[in-house]
């Protein structure tokens, strides 16, 4: 079994999931290009990703055909974090699940260090990125763990709580941008298990709806970032409309589920901008309670 501590910096061997990189650079592309109020002040990630030059230039950046997708990824984030500032103090433990690049505990250590965090993800996106946390001059504390792990293939229960992970304690537990690549049967255990996580515990976890329930403008990037996905070796596997979801939920044994909506995220972060920053209909959140 991998080493699923941090204190531990591994060989330049490993290369980080692209899908995680582009997450990244699509978080500092909205600091650099949108105005402020930022939703989200990440460019740790692009310094963690250190692209080559020109990297703005890319097809995947395009600053119009992408502004709902960064919209989309800063959000769910920003979401979960005041969560985590409100729980802080009631809820200790924090999971990640596909953390890829997420940089939290780099940039909110005060609020970070109130809870032992498990970032989990793909073995080799976890030892690169411990590895450039550490060139980059960021410290490695006890209670930010990284638990390698292929959701696929493994126990993320398992690798979990092999990290210290203690089920009877209350959790927050998010799983951003990861329900779409696994197939049903994986999303479903994945709801059963964190179902029975102790009461007062948490669960965000963003689904993409089916094309059909999109709004008209999302539809072209949907099937756009499908195409993308598929050719990388990476395809989208699950969609669900929001009351199935909330059902699937309800099924796996949560006490309360309930479905928190584009327009709803778009009233709370992004109402009154001059630049008319929208998000996606493409990627919205279950939020389910134990």
């Amino acid at each position: 079994m991998s080493d699923t501590r941090t204190d531990a910096v591994p060989e330049r061997t490993a290369v980080p999931d692209q899908t995680a990189v582009r997450v990244a650079l699509w978080r500092a592309l909205h600091v650099r290009l949108d105005p402020p109020p930022h939703v989200l002040d990440d460019e740790i990630g692009l310094r963690l990703a250190d692209p080559p030059e020109g990297w703005r230039e890319r097809g995947d950046m395009d600053p119009v055909g992408t502004s709902r997708f960064r919209a989309s990824i800063v959000v769910r984030s920003r979401f979960v974090e005041d969560l985590l500032t409100e729980q802080a103090g009631r809820v200790g433990q924090y999971v990640l699940l596909g953390a890829g690049l997420e940089t939290f505990a780099q940039r909110k250590p005060e609020v970070a260090s109130r809870f032992r965090i498990f970032e989990v993800d793909q073995p080799q996106t976890q030892e690169w990125k411990r590895r450039r946390l550490v060139e980059a001059g960021y410290e490695l504390p006890d209670w930010l763990r990284s638990v390698p792990v292929d959701f696929e293939k493994d126990s993320w229960w398992e690798r979990l709580t092999a990290a210290g992970f203690d089920p009877a304690r209350p959790a927050l537990v998010a799983s951003l941008g990861v329900s779409m690549y696994l197939t049903d049967a994986a999303n479903r255990e994945t709801l059963s298990l964190l179902a029975a996580s102790a009461p007062g515990s948490t669960v965000v976890m963003s689904f993409m709806p089916p094309l059909e329930l999109l709004d008209e403008q999302d539809r072209t990037s949907r099937e756009f970032a499908e195409s993308g996905a598929a050719a990388s070796g990476t395809p989208f596997r699950s969609f669900y409309a929001p009351a199935q979801i909330v059902a699937m939920a309800r099924e796996a044994g949560f006490a309360q589920a309930h479905h928190i909506s584009a327009d709803e995220l778009n009233s709370r972060y992004f109402a009154g901008r001059p630049d008319g920053l929208r998000t996606s209909n493409g990627e919205e959140l279950l939020v389910a309670t134990t």
